[in-house]
């Protein structure tokens, strides 16, 4: 899986790590002693991001999600 962040040139580099963990799923607390900064710090930089406005696009290969893994078996059916 692989994340794109769309409109990433608007953000700080410390948004931008905020931002990919957090889209990853991450905790505002697991994030924090990632980065070694305060969760309060953590917040601070995500909702700033957000103002900046940007998107998340989520690449997902079809095989991972197995959409063509027995295509052969479903074209002999």
């Amino acid at each position: 899986m692989q994340i794109e962040i769309r409109g990433a040139e608007k953000l700080s580099f410390r948004e931008r790590q905020v931002v990919t963990l957090k889209e990853m799923g991450w905790s505002t607390e697991s994030i924090a002693k990632q980065l070694q900064l305060s969760p309060s710090s953590v917040a601070t930089l995500y909702h700033r991001a957000r103002a900046k406005g940007y998107q998340v696009v989520i690449v997902i290969p079809g095989d991972s999600l197995g959409l063509f893994a027995n295509s052969e078996e479903t074209d002999a059916e």
